[in-house]
């Protein structure tokens, strides 16, 4: 699944891409990606222009003219194309944004596990999913003692808690398990355990880790592209996900795969010690 370093790096491309562009017309080709009436979601998008493009977690946000805005989630396997309307349909091609000009902004989604819907854009904060949205991970919004407070009522291991979304937006599986290494954490120790320092020191990583992976293009694990169809570089930047059985950076030790929460997850027995 994208996460917030590969959304944002989407997001990026996509205002270089298609900001000011209008919408000439819509195709819902898999009318299921569409929450609400896919006629009406074609028919309300003709003739508007694309004003902004945010992001919030993991969702795309486009703003356009009239004070709407469409919210995109990009699920498991979701991406943005921008074509030439001469281009041939890329399979698994599922909604066609046709733009003035003969551009065409493509949304392709193997699992077609995406979801997309249109809110007033005064709305577009107060939709479900993003409303209960925790802090996003920079030195101004996450806020280190809140993170502790929260931490420390929650009965969950760690890791869930890093991915419920509440206490922070936009970690997933694979930076979960990045910061929580590069803090020394266990996966499964229990959130209430963390003394301040330990809360203090992976706050810290989340921030700077996202930044790293941005600046990075994300990760490409399997099949995440950018909007410009180039693969992210920071999968050769990790330092425990997807290397069990490969040594620890710091320890030598062999990293562990355990199943935590229903998720994949890795870590080193030595550095990482359960409380």
């Amino acid at each position: 699944m994208p996460e917030l370093p590969e959304v944002e790096t989407v997001r990026r491309g996509l205002e270089k891409m298609v900001l000011g562009d209008t919408i000439e017309q819509v195709s819902a080709l898999y009318p299921k990606i569409i929450q609400g009436d896919p006629k009406n979601f074609c028919q309300l998008l003709k003739e508007r222009k694309i004003l902004s493009i945010d992001r919030r977690g993991k969702y795309l946000i486009f703003n356009l003219s009239g004070e709407l805005s469409l919210i995109s989630h990009l699920r498991m396997e979701g991406k943005y194309f921008v074509k030439s309307s001469s281009d041939p349909l890329e399979k698994h091609t599922h909604v066609v944004f046709s733009l003035h000009g003969g551009k065409q902004l493509r949304y392709n989604d193997v699992r077609k596990f995406g979801r997309m819907e249109l809110v007033p854009t005064s709305q577009k904060f107060e939709v479900s999913g993003i409303k209960k949205l925790g802090p996003e991970p920079t030195k101004a919004a996450f806020d280190t003692s809140v993170f502790y407070h929260k931490l420390n009522q929650k009965k969950k291991v760690v890791k869930t808690a890093l991915l419920d979304q509440t206490l922070v937006a936009g970690l997933g599986n694979i930076y979960a398990d990045e910061v929580l290494w590069l803090s020394r954490i266990h996966p499964e120790t229990p959130s209430y355990r963390l003394n301040e320092q330990e809360v203090k020191l992976l706050h810290d990583n989340i921030i700077i880790e996202l930044a790293k992976a941005i600046r990075a293009g994300g990760t490409t694990i399997r099949t995440y592209t950018d909007a410009f169809q180039h693969l992210g570089s920071f999968q050769f930047e990790l330092h425990v996900y997807g290397k069990k059985g490969m040594p620890c950076e710091r320890c030598g030790a062999s990293i562990e795969k355990i199943v935590v929460g229903q998720r994949g997850t890795h870590f080193c027995p030595v550095c990482q010690k359960v409380k």
